[in-house]
């Protein structure tokens, strides 16, 4: 069973709203699938990149004055 849709009002560039109802009216999908499916992806990412964080949180740091003294040293910069 789907979950009840809950109503929110968006403030959209125009341009960018001009876009959604093109890709709606050739997509055959309304401006809030679009828009859920958007944030959807995002948040998505967002979790992706959490995890990446996680895993590599023992890492050791790189001091960034280092590694450029080193790219300077080494002809790359």
């Amino acid at each position: 069973m789907k979950t009840a849709l809950k109503r929110s009002t968006i403030y959209l560039d125009p341009e960018i709203h001009k876009a959604l109802k093109v890709k709606s009216a050739v997509s055959s999908k309304t401006i809030s699938e679009l828009v859920n499916e958007a944030i959807r992806l995002s948040l998505e990412e967002d979790y992706e990149d959490l995890l990446a964080f996680e895993e590599r949180k023992n890492e050791p740091n790189l001091d960034f004055e280092l590694v450029l003294k080193e790219l300077k040293e080494s002809g790359n910069l």
